[in-house]
């Protein structure tokens, strides 16, 4: 059969494009991934740093909002010891609290005035003062103030009198007193420090409004308390909520200015409010610390990224093997195609030349019909094997063959096969020895055609000065075992897992012209139908011993 050349096409251009473009898509997934993880931590960075200033703050405003207004439960009347006990319960428990000085003040219309302020007829003076503190050793100390002590703090009176005198001024009948106007009146709020003067009641503030509008009226005091609370924002307490941000957080100073000294360093800051204002919260991190989180949150997107890529790899490999198991599938049934095709051819042509022969003739001899008639007779043979090792082949990979098992005495089964094939095989050195003391149980006809085929590859791959074989029939507790051993050409130990697969084909020059790549697949295909097991051992340019093990004790169906 003429060779036209024709292959399986493999496009390997298009799995290369798919391999290179899954590993484009890979590095850029990679680079973008990286990039978005750097960049959402990096805003993290800058964005986080108000939860840590709630958290921060908490206390402060706890001690702004809950405690301050405590001083209004006295309505005025908190004396020394009193507002020492505040104090130090003040002093302890927020230690951003430096120090509390402390006014008893009196709101007159007498015309004696001590230290303090008039306004119109209305006189508002300090009886006492003191300051509260603790000292290195955590005790507490209570000084009271003279009166050069007071002129230190006299600012801090005045500011808080003027505006309630403003207050005053402007407040009528109707008027009630909003939070606003409480923020606004009776808090003062400067750079570390707040003011609180406790809230009289709206009966007491319209007293105070008329003592400064009229002279005349009865004289009459009244008491309110004043305490100022110096806050050092340093001494407060800062929680880093987010470790893996924010390598430093400090309460510097406003006016300090950032220097960034190492462009390897992020920063960023956050301005405190109120009696804090003189100071902001500054958050540092260096660039290789911040690297360390980028990391961290890029290592599970990357092994996602790697496992989708080696996916599409193992992918692509899947393709590349179908396509390479497709193209030898390819080749080994054109060879079968091509070398059935001959294994037909050669006996159809003995026939037709033989049938020509005897038409064309017009006296036929005895010898020469005798003659026509063998070489009639062996080719049809050779058809007739070929197609029922086909369809033996066909039915046992449909599993649509029949076990027809029964007990065979292998001795005198052996021994036919035997003396066939001595006829078959004039030549062939064949020795054998048959050693079993039970009858097997299988199907003689499917056991022959495995005989047959070993026997013959033994004769074909074998040189003419070794075509020797020696066949052992041999039981052991559990297993038949047959050996076939010849000394032909051998097997590479490579093509062990091969040489079993249907039209697979040794290639060596015995086997050019006629192999359809089927006889050992058929022997496998059988042996194993029938419930034992092939194996092969060999060794090149020395021999083979294909080894058959079939099971003493069968279960019948």
């Amino acid at each position: 059969m003429a060779n036209f050349g024709l292959q399986y096409r493999k496009n390997f251009g298009l799995l290369i494009t798919f391999l290179v473009l899954v590993t484009v898509l890979f590095v850029t997934s990679a680079f973008f991934a990286r990039t978005m993880t750097t960049n959402f931590v990096e805003t993290e960075f800058n964005n986080k740093k108000v939860e840590v200033f709630d958290e921060f703050i908490k206390p402060f405003n706890e001690f702004f909002t809950t405690k301050v207004p405590e001083i209004s439960y006295y309505q005025g009347y908190i004396d020394s010891a009193q507002g020492a006990e505040f104090s130090n319960t003040v002093l302890r428990r927020y230690p951003f609290v430096d120090n509390v000085n402390f006014f008893d003040i009196v709101f007159t219309n007498r015309d004696e005035l001590g230290k303090g302020l008039r306004f119109n007829n209305l006189g508002i003076s300090s009886r006492n003062s003191y300051n509260f503190k603790l000292d290195k050793d955590n005790r507490f100390i209570a000084v009271h103030q003279s009166s050069d002590d007071y002129k230190n703090h006299a600012e801090d009176f005045n500011n808080v009198m003027i505006k309630l005198a403003g207050f005053l001024d402007r407040v009528s009948d109707s008027t009630r007193l909003t939070d606003n106007d409480i923020y606004k009146v009776f808090y003062t709020l400067q750079p570390g420090k707040i003011s609180y003067l406790n809230i009289p009641r709206m009966s007491d503030i319209m007293a105070y409004k008329t003592m400064m509008r009229f002279a005349d009226l009865p004289k009459s005091d009244y008491e309110q308390d004043l305490f100022v609370f110096a806050i050092e924002p340093r001494k407060m307490t800062i929680t880093n909520k987010y470790p893996n941000l924010y390598e430093g957080i400090t309460i510097k100073p406003v006016v300090d200015q950032y220097v960034v000294k190492n462009a390897a360093y992020l920063h960023t800051e956050l301005a405190l409010p109120g009696a804090l204002s003189d100071y902001k919260l500054q958050f540092e991190a260096s660039r290789e610390f911040i690297q360390s989180d980028i990391n961290r949150r890029f290592f599970p997107v990357m092994i996602a990224l790697s496992v989708i890529y080696l996916i599409l790899l193992m992918v692509g490999y899947l393709v590349y093997r179908n396509v390479m198991i497709n193209s030898r599938l390819y080749q080994l049934q054109y060879d079968f195609i091509n070398n059935l095709t001959h294994e037909f051819k050669t006996p159809v042509s003995v026939i037709k030349i033989a049938g020509n022969n005897i038409k064309s003739a017009e006296k036929i001899s005895d010898t020469e019909r005798h003659m026509y008639g063998r070489i009639l007779d062996q080719e049809a043979d050779k058809l007739n094997a070929l197609m029922n090792k086909l369809l033996s082949f066909a039915q046992i990979e449909n599993k649509s063959i029949k076990f027809n098992g029964e007990y065979i005495e292998l001795e005198e089964f052996c021994q036919h096969i035997f003396d066939a094939s001595h006829l078959k095989y004039p030549d062939l050195q064949l020795s054998y020895e048959i050693d079993v003391k039970n009858e097997m149980y299988a199907d003689p006809v499917l056991l022959t055609s495995v005989f047959q085929n070993l026997i013959d590859n033994a004769y074909k791959y074998a040189a003419p000065d070794r075509k020797i074989l020696d066949i052992r029939v041999q039981q052991n507790k559990k297993n038949f075992v047959i050996l076939f051993k010849d000394q032909g050409i051998g097997i590479d130990r490579k093509e062990y897992n091969s040489i079993f697969k249907k039209f697979y084909r040794v290639k060596n020059q015995f086997n050019q012209q006629g192999s359809i790549g089927l006889g050992l697949a058929f022997c496998k295909e059988i042996t194993e139908f029938m419930g034992g097991e092939i194996k092969v051992d060999s060794q090149l340019n020395v021999g083979t011993v294909f080894t058959l093990t079939f099971p003493v004790e069968v279960k019948k169906a």
